[in-house]
């Protein structure tokens, strides 16, 4: 049976003026004359299909015929105020038009080239818009005078057809002579004429160019498309072993495979094929209708081929599980330094983002391949964006703050998302390719060297991974589209049409499916094998789920039976490859769920958040017991406490800027505030089970999570930029914050007093402590969250017993059932029955005041320096005999002189070791006992 072919609706923006969604009148408009513009709102991405009133949004290109940066725009976005509105036409309700002479509509000064119009169209408040069918700009060339020939029919570069008819019209600017050519040979002829009409017939299989000529007299111009006439399909099996994406088989030889089922036929083009359709990469079908895959052969080695896939002849995709795509709108952001010698877009050729394979690579050399994974309630994460985590971005950057890190004593990294995402600067939560490395932070090998690297220092590695959902640009999501609804297909093998849960973005995976299931296990074995991550963080993990709530947050978090089987199913995937890699998720759901996860072997995020801020903002703290996996009826130490995270408000921006002075404690002074977060970090490590911070937590980074980059506070910049602020190490009170940081985090992971499940939590007043008991130790941490010195009378659990402060090694006998202890607002005392190293001298405050309880008197003869590394000097102008002791904060005498007359007495210290002892010293029977700090 034979037909006339209609064109589909793929164009290509840079084959001309008329397109299957934008056409103009006349064919060959220029700036100094009017035109209309057509627009099918049907067409390309359709989102404006039924709308009952439609705005261009539009602009100048001056720059050249390729230009995309808008000047002299006209429309005012989301305001019906008549600027850009187009006229519906009445015969067609998605057809709308609007006239225009560019240089005066636009308000371009006379002498200024304009070689293009750019457009997007919207409705009347804005809240949808118009554009391409990959989402972006529209645009449409002007011309200078002079002769030129274009088909109007078809307007695609190609048409892809069985057999049959097909339509052909030509248009040109001038009376001339058009000659249409089949392959090289004369089909049709007309003289003097501007349009040119033909019908052909099409009976063979193969690839036609067809061609215009046409001829004034004086000059020639042509113009070309091509007709692919293809085929049945071949069924045929895949070869053993093959899977989705890229599979490399000799370093001259690829087999692409991509699952599509219900498709009727698919191409594959690109560098290989000079970027047009080819019958020679026609795709293969499985017998099941399920894949479709092609080989490749005579590849040259190690050359990267640029690729796509043309789908059903109008949708173009890159291939899903590729690890290098090409970024047409952001790779030109992307410099050298962080990925040398990236390969340019094929600008000319294509459009939409395209996936590359390279054969014959090579591979990268490990060499940490045995390293030990801490015990989970041992874990002490650090949660990095590495787009905000140093100004250069890239994985280069953070190793070399790897040292850094293992100073402030954590053993595990979270990677926020690094898998490629829409845009460059991103939180990453909005990915598109699963298996490929953003190339804004640099190169594949660069990512695994750092891992390499931190595995070697000691560290393990998480990724942050995203399952819930894919966005736009992701090819599974753009496979099987509903334009109509403008959502995924019902037919979709991986994502539902609308999400099953509140809170959702993106497009919802079905979990499911067996196809998401088996991508999934793809995506978390890449990452566990390829690059060697110890595990995932899951984002959004309660969106795990076909249980649909709608819009009833309430309902979402109730226990549901088949999440947590998706979610073990899951993880036994997971610890099938990697039978130690950490499964951690951000679920928030009812305790009962979540208590059977933990029971079962994964972590849970705990968001202590709240608590912590109401702190840092000079009130009481709020529940941390609830922190404490026990509290919550758990069997196991499963549960993450954070302060701060990438999605929460930062401490110190709290006290800085939400709190209020009382009585002379302001917490909007950095000092005070900076030692408020040293009270808050003894509460928050000193809960038994795994830890995590947030980047520059332990240097009391204040800027809020919604500074904008003009310093101002919006919501809306919540994912923007954030500087980092290494320059934080060159302030004294802040380096103090994470030395006690770093104490804490020593004392948290060395000592097995932190897995005890014997924990005590009381509160009196604006008093806070926390008790544990161990056979190897017990601790005793007060503290005072209020904003006045008050006195408390604190319980030790052993009486009869020596009990020594961590951060100044004072000794405390305690005998009596019931101690008084007065504290300055924010101060706290962490005792141990043991006495342990101590840390760094002098990084917590109020310590001075409680050795001076032991002090006789203000003594009248001075010592210095204090603190001191080498000497310490007792200024003796008298002359008079002075016996002189060095002793612990226990009593032992370690050093000792006697009957000294000199004026000046020096005291060799440089063989103690760093901390807090006390100097006694003795004239004519006038004894002072003070302090010192040994540095």
């Amino acid at each position: 049976m034979k037909k006339i072919l209609l064109i589909s609706s793929f164009f290509l923006s840079l084959y001309g003026n008329t397109f299957a969604q934008v056409t103009s009148n006349p064919v060959f408009p220029t700036s100094e004359n009017p035109i209309t513009i057509i627009y099918d709102a049907t067409q390309a991405n359709g989102e404006l299909t039924g709308a009952t009133k439609v705005y261009m949004h539009a602009g100048a290109i001056l720059t050249s015929t390729n230009g995309t940066t808008w000047e002299y725009v006209k429309g005012n976005w989301g305001k019906d105020d008549g600027v850009g509105l187009m006229t519906q036409d009445p015969m067609n309700a998605n057809r709308w038009s609007i006239t225009i002479t560019p240089r005066t509509y636009f308000g371009v000064p006379a002498g200024q080239k304009i070689y293009r119009i750019s457009m997007v169209f919207r409705n009347a408040d804005g809240s949808k818009e118009g554009k391409n069918i990959t989402n972006e700009d529209i645009f449409l060339n002007l011309y200078q005078p002079g002769l030129y020939i274009k088909f109007t029919n078809p307007t695609s570069p190609y048409t892809i057809m069985e057999n049959g008819m097909v339509s052909i019209q030509a248009a040109c600017s001038q009376n001339a002579t058009l000659t249409l050519y089949e392959n090289n040979i004369q089909i049709n002829q007309v003289i003097g004429a501007t349009v040119l009409n033909y019908t052909l017939n099409v009976a063979t299989t193969g690839k036609k160019t067809i061609k215009i000529v046409a001829d004034n007299g004086m000059e020639q111009k042509e113009s070309s498309f091509y007709i692919i006439s293809r085929p049945a399909v071949t069924i045929e099996d895949l070869p053993s072993g093959i899977r989705d994406g890229i599979n490399y088989i000799d370093d001259k030889t690829v087999i692409l495979c991509l699952t599509a089922p219900a498709k009727n036929y698919i191409y594959t083009f690109g560098d290989f094929s000079n970027w047009e359709i080819d019958p020679a990469y026609y795709l293969k079908k499985t017998t099941d209708g399920k894949k479709w895959w092609i080989k490749l052969t005579n590849l040259t080695p190690q050359k990267e081929y640029a690729f796509q896939y043309l789908v059903d002849g109008n949708l173009r995709i890159a291939d899903p599980f590729c690890d290098k795509v090409l970024d047409p709108w952001n790779d030109s952001y992307i410099n050298n330094s962080t990925y040398p010698q990236l390969i340019p877009y094929p600008s000319e050729k294509t459009e939409g983002i395209v996936s590359i394979f390279q054969t014959n690579q090579t591979p990268y050399v490990w060499k940490k391949t045995n390293y030990t994974y801490p015990e989970k309630t041992d874990l002490v994460i650090y949660e990095i964006l590495i787009r905000d985590f140093n100004t250069t971005h890239n994985y280069a950057a953070l190793m070399e703050k790897l040292p850094y890190l293992q100073e402030l004593g954590v053993n595990t990294l979270k990677l926020m998302p690094i898998m490629e995402f829409e845009g460059n600067e991103s939180w990453g939560y909005n990915p598109s390719f699963y298996l490929a490395p953003d190339k804004y932070y640099g190169t594949k090998n660069d990512l695994k060297a750092l891992i390499d690297k931190a595995h070697e220092m000691g560290f393990v590695v998480i990724l942050d991974m995203v399952l819930n959902h894919a966005f736009g640009q992701c090819p599974l999501v753009q496979l099987y589209w509903d334009k109509t609804n403008n959502r995924p297909a019902a037919n979709s093998p991986w994502f539902n049409s609308i999400a099953t849960h509140p809170f959702n973005v993106g497009y919802d995976f079905n979990h499911e499916s067996n196809y998401t299931k088996a991508i999934v296990d793809r995506i978390t074995s890449y990452w566990l094998t390829d690059y060697k991550f110890d595990g995932f963080r899951f984002d959004l993990s309660k969106g795990f789920t076909q249980t649909n709530t709608g819009n009833d947050v309430d309902l979402w978090g109730k226990y549901d039976a088949s999440r947590i089987a998706i979610l073990k199913r899951m993880a036994d995937e997971i610890w099938k490859v990697n039978p130690k890699a950490y499964v951690i998720l951000e679920h928030f759901a009812e305790n009962s769920e979540e208590k059977e996860l933990a029971d079962y072997g994964m972590l849970l995020w705990s968001n202590l958040n709240s608590s912590y801020g109401s702190a840092a903002k000079g009130f009481a703290t709020g529940p941390i017991e609830y922190g404490f996996y026990a509290k919550k009826n758990w069997t196991s130490p499963h549960l993450i406490n954070y302060m701060e995270s990438h999605d929460e408000e930062r401490m110190m921006y709290q006290a800085l800027k939400q709190s209020t002075p009382y009585d002379g404690y302001d917490l909007r002074n950095t000092s005070i505030a900076l030692d408020r977060m040293k009270l808050l970090a003894a509460f928050f490590f000193t809960i038994p089970g795994p830890k995590m911070i947030w980047q520059f937590g332990e240097l009391g980074y204040d800027l809020s999570i919604n500074q904008c980059p003009d310093e101002s506070i919006n919501a809306n910049c919540r994912t923007a930029n954030k500087p980092p602020k290494w320059e934080y190490l060159q302030d004294t009170e802040r380096l103090k914050l994470k030395k006690v940081y770093e104490a804490l985090i020593k004392l948290k992971t060395n000592q097995p007093v932190f897995k005890s499940k014997d924990v005590t939590f009381t509160t009196v007043g604006t008093f806070q402590s926390i008790t544990i008991k161990d056979p190897s130790m017990t601790i005793h941490l007060i503290g005072n969250f209020g904003t006045k010195k008050e006195k408390i009378t604190t319980e030790f659990p052993i009486l009869n017993t020596t009990w020594y402060n961590y951060f100044s090694g004072e000794a405390r006998k305690v005998i009596s059932a019931n101690s008084d202890i007065e504290l300055n607002p924010g101060e706290f005392r962490l005792y141990t029955n043991i006495q342990l190293p101590l840390p760094t001298a002098d990084i917590v405050t109020g310590l001075n005041e409680e050795l001076e309880l032991i002090n006789n008197s203000n003594s009248i003869i001075p010592f210095y320096p204090n603190p001191s590394q080498e000497k310490l000097y007792i200024d003796n102008a008298k002359e008079l005999p002075t016996d002189i002791q060095l002793k612990t904060t226990i009593g032992i005498c370690l050093i000792e002189k006697k009957k000294s007359l000199k004026s000046t007495i020096e005291i060799d210290i440089s063989c103690l070791a760093s901390g807090i002892y006390f100097i006694e010293i003795n004239q004519l029977g006038k004894k002072t006992t003070r302090p010192f700090i040994k540095l």
